[in-house]
């Protein structure tokens, strides 16, 4: 009857850590699958904000077709925006896109007709909206990144998180701060 105590102290010890390992599982899997989630969300965005580019170059070269290197930029900012395959290769990405659309809009202003035309003026308020959502998505990715990252990198978490797989994520950085520091100055 004396081993009993110490035998149930232990089974006890025992389930207590098995449930905390349980749910601390679960909040990292749940944590894990909200970043998924909010990286499709960028993605989704970004991938609108591509689709607009082509159909705004189209508008702008019919004022400016003369404008090759401007539309060759904007074109190659476009396509490695699609092709990158993380925050980080994104955020370099999302550094040359702004840049390429500044200098897209650049040359717009030189074209009053253009600027009064109502197609261009519904593609300059639909990629101000894209915009706008690219970052409440980016802020929503990197909230989530920083819950997981924390919850990954706290005591006791820390002595098991990696060995059930469970890594850091990269936050959604642009490269050059300063490239997007303001957004492409879009006017009505």
């Amino acid at each position: 009857m004396e081993w009993l105590w110490p035998v149930l102290i232990i089974v006890g010890v025992l389930v207590l850590v098995g449930i905390y390992l349980w749910s601390t599982y679960n909040s990292l899997v749940q944590l894990n699958v909200r970043v998924d989630e909010a990286w499709s969300g960028i993605t989704v965005q970004l991938k609108r904000r591509a689709d607009l580019i082509p159909n705004l170059i189209e508008t702008v070269r019919g004022y400016a077709s003369h404008e090759k290197a401007v539309f060759e930029g904007v074109t190659r900012a476009r396509a490695e925006t699609l092709s990158a395959a993380g925050p980080a290769e994104a955020g370099v990405a999302e550094g040359h896109l702004q840049q390429a659309l500044r200098s897209l809009f650049a040359v717009a202003e030189a074209y009053p007709q253009l600027q009064a035309s109502e197609n261009y003026l519904q593609l300059q308020h639909a990629l101000v909206d894209t915009e706008d959502k690219i970052q409440a998505a980016r802020r929503f990715y990197n909230g989530g990144v920083r819950e997981l990252n924390t919850k990954i990198k706290v005591f006791p978490n820390n002595l098991f998180a990696r060995g059930l797989g469970f890594t850091e994520r990269e936050f959604f950085e642009v490269a050059d701060g300063s490239a997007i520091s303001e957004p492409p100055r879009v006017q009505f």
